[in-house]
């Protein structure tokens, strides 16, 4: 592709500084609007151009990269996670797949420690006290929370984001335990003041608090499921900023509504959107919209990868975020 200027589809508003940067360098074509694209406006966008910028929010599925036509190169995703497309079809067809690793990472992490403390401090309770006018003044057990310090933080996942949790969890005065597909390495761990869980089970059951940070592969669908929950301590919390498939969140309803968990803070559902009704009606749940990654200064890095990859791919070359199957 090199030499040649690129026909670029956008599916969504990317912050300005990164839509006008793009538009200097291909031929790209902007959202008006912040709409989803349909199922048949993502097939049309894929037939028409050489490289396609989508998020987490299209489904991009095999049968949809079928009905693509062969101008299709490049799906350079605007985010990290990629379980929303079927890579290894793309890759068949002779589609490259590139993602936006790494620059999430501090943001996330924080989101986590947010979270964690919302719920523990019950924070959410006390806003909308406020906000109703319902406050009567201090009373010594009103909004009684739990004290973050001292605190066993079960860590599921122990990538870039699980080790910058720690890091963070570690100043705030809790333990840190993991569970990982690999033991991390011995320098690693030290740093961290980590210790490892080869058996998830015998970590939950364990810990005041887990934290997913896992990508949702088949592996780790429900990794949380009915069974594991059960396991938890009825005083434990538990927080998710990865994917919404990782936790059974119909089992984690039931549980949360007869206080056998303490309380839950989830930036993201299993069914994206449709978040179960009796979830959002529970006094020990924060939720929150996705917004993990919602800073200006991530969002506009994640832009700054996808202008890179695609850029890389036009000048010839393999794009430095490239993601293969062997990867998932």
């Amino acid at each position: 592709m090199a030499g040649q200027r690129l026909s670029v589809v956008v599916t969504r508003r990317l912050p300005e500084a990164v839509e006008t940067r793009m538009s200097e360098l291909f031929d790209v074509e902007l959202r008006e609007d912040d709409r989803p694209m349909s199922r048949d406006e993502l097939v049309d966008a894929m037939r028409r151009a050489d490289v396609l910028v989508p998020c987490i929010a299209d489904k991009i599925e095999g049968g949809m990269l079928g009905q693509a036509g062969e101008r299709l190169k490049l799906i350079a995703n605007y985010g990290a996670g990629v379980d929303h497309i079927d890579v290894s079809t793309a890759r068949q067809r002779g589609v490259l797949v590139s993602n936006t690793p790494g620059v999430m990472t501090d943001d996330t992490a924080d989101m986590v420690m947010a979270l964690m403390l919302g719920v523990l401090r019950r924070v959410p309770e006390g806003m909308n006290v406020m906000q109703a006018g319902n406050w009567d003044g201090w009373a010594p057990t009103a909004f009684m929370g739990g004290r973050v310090a001292g605190k066993r933080l079960g860590i599921l996942g122990m990538g870039r984001i699980g080790q910058a949790v720690a890091k963070r969890a570690a100043a705030f005065g809790m333990q840190v335990h993991y569970h990982n597909r690999r033991r991390l390495h011995e320098e690693t761990e030290a740093e961290l003041e980590a210790t490892y869980w080869e058996s998830l089970d015998q970590m939950i059951a364990r810990m005041d608090v887990i934290s997913v940070n896992c990508p949702h592969t088949p592996s780790t669908f429900h990794l949380m499921n009915a069974r594991r929950l059960k396991l938890m301590k009825p005083e434990a919390v538990i927080v998710n900023t990865s994917r919404g498939e990782v936790i059974d969140e119909n089992a984690l309803t039931r549980m949360l509504r007869a206080g056998e968990i303490a309380g839950a803070g989830l930036d993201v559902f299993e069914k994206g959107r449709e978040v179960n009704p009796r979830l959002r009606e529970l006094p020990n749940a924060v939720l929150l919209p996705h917004m993990g990654s919602a800073t200006r200064e991530g969002r506009i890095e994640m832009g700054e990868k996808v202008l890179i990859n695609i850029k890389t791919f036009a000048d010839g070359h393999r794009p430095p975020d490239l993601v293969v199957p062997a990867m998932l």
